[in-house]
């Protein structure tokens, strides 16, 4: 009975694909706006429509199709993420299998890689060297797969090292200028000097926890990138060597010093650092407006990034978030690359900072948005995004590295587990999630 029923619904299932995932292609007039003459093209998103983000994308839409009257038409369709971040990427795996996907979507920055191994995007057409130079450096390469360009990112992201001014002023340090921070070793010291201060105000030097999701990989893997270290070989492919590197190991047995030295807690605090109980923080550049609207109390700044002691100037700052591609299906790359372009482009960042707070993509629209002028905090993040800005791993089987990278830290850093065994164990399951993209 139970196999009659997994049956059925797999056949049910299939059935609703292979009616309700057929890519749309409407005629003329059946859609207002949409005229004789266009190029119809089709844009799912993952937002809810009645949301910020949703009307950000459906008004640059719109002002797509009043720039290409006569010679696009962009229709948009609103497949929101469940909690569990579902519902959009189970419509788009759907429509893999079934057929139907658009000729544009969005795509989370890290699964750029495995959108591309698995057939569901292709390169863009061709943009020019200054379309490309409009855009920061980690958007080009986050969205750039085997030395072809795939996806434009819509927003930017980054990580900020905040501090407490009036905490650090007490303490009588002095923060260092973006282009000479902080080395583990003088961090660890400035730890050390800052821990009887924080001990008499009832908390802890570092507000830091390692949670379980996308957070931890990207506060942390910087820790590997700044001494030279990546998590995946250049083609993705790989992982033994890289992500049970020197560097990781070092990151890693690093994170285990400052719990062992309990400058921070074994368990999370909430809002330790804006009730004032520790002097520094990683967290999103959302933490400043954060501080800015509901802990004005605060004193906020932004340090550079904490670097290791080999660190030898490259990039390393967290960055990453959702972009434009063009999907395998769309028989118009030229006219789907036009979309991509304008929903990534200028007047679409500026919307989407003064409608979400995301940060654009583009050199020019934070050079016309006031405050990465004039906000030394939002200035601090913008230009560590723009200078020492890297992208995270890419590859094919991005989520399991991903998990990985979390399960070793806890592990290491909090369980006080072998970091050698931790890391030679997540080696062995990424490589069978490998198995599939390097079997020849």
């Amino acid at each position: 009975m139970k196999k009659r029923l997994l049956f059925l619904t797999a056949a049910l299932f299939t059935a609703a694909c292979l009616t309700g995932c057929q890519q749309k292609d409407p005629e003329p007039g059946d859609i207002a706006g949409y005229d004789e003459g266009e190029e119809y093209l089709s844009i799912w998103v993952h937002s809810i429509e009645d949301t910020e983000e949703g009307q950000a994308y459906k008004e640059s839409v719109e002002t797509f199709n009043e720039a290409y009257d006569g010679k696009y038409f962009a229709d948009i369709e609103f497949v929101p993420r469940n909690d569990s971040g579902g519902g959009y990427s189970d419509k788009v795996n759907a429509s893999v299998m079934a057929g139907g996907l658009p000729d544009v979507l969005t795509v989370d920055g890290p699964n750029i890689s495995a959108y591309a191994a698995n057939g569901i995007i292709q390169p863009l057409a061709d943009l020019t060297e200054e379309e490309e130079s409009e855009y920061l450096p980690s958007i080009i390469e986050q969205g750039t797969v085997n030395d072809e360009l795939y996806a434009l990112g819509v927003m930017e992201s980054s990580v900020g090292f905040y501090y407490n001014k009036d905490i650090i002023e007490e303490a009588g340090i002095e923060i260092p200028d973006a282009d000479h921070p902080w080395t583990w070793s003088e961090f660890l010291d400035i730890l050390e000097e800052l821990k009887p201060l924080m001990d008499e105000k009832n908390g802890y030097p570092l507000d830091m926890t390692f949670p379980v999701g996308e957070s931890s990989i990207y506060y942390f893997a910087p820790f590997v990138w700044s001494g030279g270290g990546e998590l995946v070989s250049d083609d993705g492919l790989t992982v033994d060597g890289y992500f049970n590197s020197d560097q990781t190991k070092a990151a890693m047995e690093y994170f285990r010093t400052i719990v062992e030295n309990e400058y921070m807690s074994e368990a999370p605090i909430d809002h330790l650092f804006e009730s004032g109980r520790a002097a520094f923080k990683f967290d999103g550049a959302w933490e400043v407006n954060t501080i800015y609207t509901s802990y004005p109390d605060i004193n906020l700044g932004v340090a550079p990034y904490i670097v290791s002691d080999d660190w030898d100037g490259e990039a390393y700052t967290p960055t990453g978030s959702w972009a434009f591609a063009a999907s395998s299906e769309t028989k118009d790359i030229e006219g789907a690359t036009e979309l991509v372009k304008w929903m990534s482009g200028v007047e679409s960042g500026i919307r989407i900072w003064d409608m979400t707070k995301n940060f654009p993509s583009t050199y020019e629209a934070f050079e016309n948005i006031d405050v990465f002028q004039t906000d030394e905090n939002y200035s601090a993040l913008y230009e560590q995004l723009s200078t020492y800005g890297h992208p995270r791993p890419k590859t094919p089987v991005y989520p399991q590295v991903s998990t990985s990278f979390q399960e070793v830290l806890e592990s290491v850093a909090l369980s006080g587990k072998d970091v050698d065994e931790e890391l030679d164990k997540a080696v062995e399951r990424i490589d069978q999630k490998l198995e599939r993209y390097t079997r020849e």
